[in-house]
């Protein structure tokens, strides 16, 4: 796999707390900060003959995945500390129903299957 994008030490966003999306096939990795900004990419080579657009595509689908596992994580977090529930609504945060119907909406709407099962090792 190539690395693009890696933040680095001097980044601020390197300080950040981050989230990692990964593709079905494995061959996508994207970690976000919690708001889903990129600051790592790792593709396999492989993936890199796809179209363009369809590449693109899946990287800011896993962007948006991993903000909202982010925001389920941080409500979570709020929830163990007592927040109130009329905090949690304020807060926009997703409930882990709201992310799970998120993400089989988008299995729906987003070709999910692999192109081929065969893959080189």
């Amino acid at each position: 796999m190539t690395d693009a994008g890696a933040a680095n030490s001097d980044s601020p966003s390197a300080e950040l707390p981050t989230v990692t999306a990964i593709s079905l096939t494995g061959t996508i990795k994207v970690r976000t900060t919690e708001q889903g900004l990129p600051v790592a990419l790792r593709v396999d080579p492989a993936e890199l003959h796809r179209d363009p657009a369809h590449l693109a595509n899946e990287v800011l689908r896993l962007c948006q995945r991993a903000a909202n596992r982010a925001g389920l994580e941080k409500r979570r977090q709020m929830e163990a500390l007592g927040a109130s529930a009329a905090t949690l609504a304020l807060s926009g945060l997703p409930t882990e129903a709201e992310v799970r119907r998120l993400e089989q909406v988008e299995e729906q709407d987003y070709d999910m299957e692999p192109r081929s099962w065969l893959r080189t090792l």
